[in-house]
């Protein structure tokens, strides 16, 4: 068994815009992170379960993992141009041609293979590649990249050979990425703004529409001033009133959340709308939860699609997820189990448990992808491992009957004993389990079981 289709909900966080996952609402942070210098150099874009890469993008991620370690120890000992020529060729061999057909997985990779070449580089060869970095990272950063936004905001932030510093272009990539949850652009950004803080109140209050976004931000997450939501409202929305996107969804979710107003979906809906409709990620996917849930809006399964979709497209796992969870049921479009398969695996490659565990059960059950035991049990010990209940279920199941796996009723009995304590019904399992197993081994089921909750539910 498993449910797909989690409902979502509208949070912020303690980056600029943190979409909430799709199953709980996330906390706005009350504290504020030690301020320190942020890292220097981007870091890799080119993250992914490699069984949710394409044959074409393991080829290019495989090479990417060969070279990489060579570039790095090669930092600072002055490698001979023949040599940096032949890991260039070697690259290109393996993902220009898919970058360019637009693979938005390749695209991150170049771009972190020639952010990697510019280090230690001579001046002429350091240039060119930072040029060709900053062109590959724009790339994928325009599909919904997160680390690729982060690292092209880096970029601009720190200026490089061949990339000329710009505080706003920084800005404006590190929200794309906070609001996906990338936690270093969530960092930086609360660097950023509270170095900038003495001036914003003065420029705010000039109508600048990028100053009053700052300081309504500083007074939700208690930087720089004292957290203050009615204070945050304020400065939204001036800001939003101006057309700043973010803002706009910002001042949604505080309606939404009745945090310094009082609460009211219709306000909400008028302004995520808004920001939806100027391609804001965390607003699209917002917007499709309202029309899902009928919150604020006449209940519309197929305008909730249709959002998630626009957000699934900019690479936000959560919508990935419900868009499968649609297609898996056919609600709002038509049954599809390929469709509800190919999103489920877009999410699931991003962490999200229930897409894993979903994913898990398409495999196990052949539906939208072959029968396909082996990666069945994988995707479920992804779920299980996040604590997804009905994922420990299912790999019980398979442990019980030996699909995919040798037969073991330790494993078994141990993770149907946790899939019950997350709330599954395992009424029929268990019995059947404990007529098969020693005494001894259900002592060890249990203790493993244990060793597993205790670890996973420290207090």
């Amino acid at each position: 068994m498993w449910i797909p289709h989690a409902k979502p909900t509208l949070a912020m966080s303690i980056g600029i815009l943190l979409v909430a996952t799709a199953w709980s609402s996330v906390a706005i942070a009350s504290q504020a992170t030690p301020v320190t210098k942020p890292t220097s150099r981007p870091r890799s874009s080119a993250k992914a379960h490699l069984q949710a890469l394409s044959p074409a993008e393991r080829t290019c991620h495989k090479a990417y993992s060969s070279i990489e370690p060579l570039v790095s120890a090669s930092l600072g000992k002055g490698v001979p141009t023949n040599t940096r020529n032949n890991w260039e060729t070697r690259m290109s061999a393996s993902c220009e041609k898919l970058a360019r057909s637009g693979d938005a997985i390749a695209q991150g990779i170049l771009g972190d293979f020639y952010n990697e070449l510019g280090l230690g580089a001579p001046a002429d060869s350091r240039q060119a590649a930072d040029n060709k970095a900053l062109y590959w990272f724009r790339k994928a950063a325009a599909q919904g990249i997160a680390d690729a936004q982060y690292n092209l905001g880096l970029m601009y932030y720190n200026g490089y050979d061949g990339v000329a510093q710009d505080d706003a272009k920084a800005v404006y990539w590190f929200r794309k990425a906070a609001a996906q949850g990338n936690t270093d652009a969530q960092f930086i950004l609360r660097w950023v703004h509270a170095k900038a803080r003495p001036w914003d109140r003065k420029a705010a209050a000039q109508g600048d529409a990028q100053a009053q976004f700052n300081l309504g931000w500083g007074y939700v997450n208690g930087v720089g001033v004292p957290q203050d939501y009615a204070k945050a409202v304020y400065w939204y929305r001036k800001a939003a009133e101006q057309g700043d996107a973010d803002a706009q969804y910002n001042l949604g979710v505080l309606y939404d959340n009745g945090q310094g107003v009082p609460q009211n979906y219709a306000k909400a809906l008028y302004w995520v709308r808004k920001a939806a409709a100027q391609g804001v990620a965390s607003a699209q996917f917002g917007l499709g939860g309202m029309y899902d849930i009928g919150q604020g809006v006449a209940q519309g399964y197929a305008k909730a699609a249709y959002w998630y979709r626009k957000a699934a497209a900019q690479g936000v796992a959560e919508a990935q997820f419900n868009l499968g969870g649609m297609y898996d049921i056919g609600q709002g479009v038509p049954q599809d189990y390929a469709k509800a398969a190919y999103w489920y695996r877009k999410a699931a490659a991003q962490g999200v448990a229930d897409a894993q565990g979903n994913l898990g059960g398409m495999y196990d059950k052949g539906q939208g992808v072959p029968q396909d035991y082996a990666k069945a049990l994988y995707w479920y010990r992804k779920a299980a491992a996040q604590g997804y209940a009905y994922a420990q279920a299912n790999l019980g199941g398979m442990y019980y009957s030996g699909q995919g796996v040798p037969q073991d009723y330790i494993q078994a009995a141990k993770w149907t004993m946790l899939a019950k304590a997350g709330g599954v019904d395992a009424n029929k399992l268990l019995p059947l389990l404990e007529s098969k197993m020693t005494p001894a081994q259900i002592a060890e089921a249990q203790r493993l079981a244990n060793q597993w909750w205790e670890a996973h539910h420290k207090p």
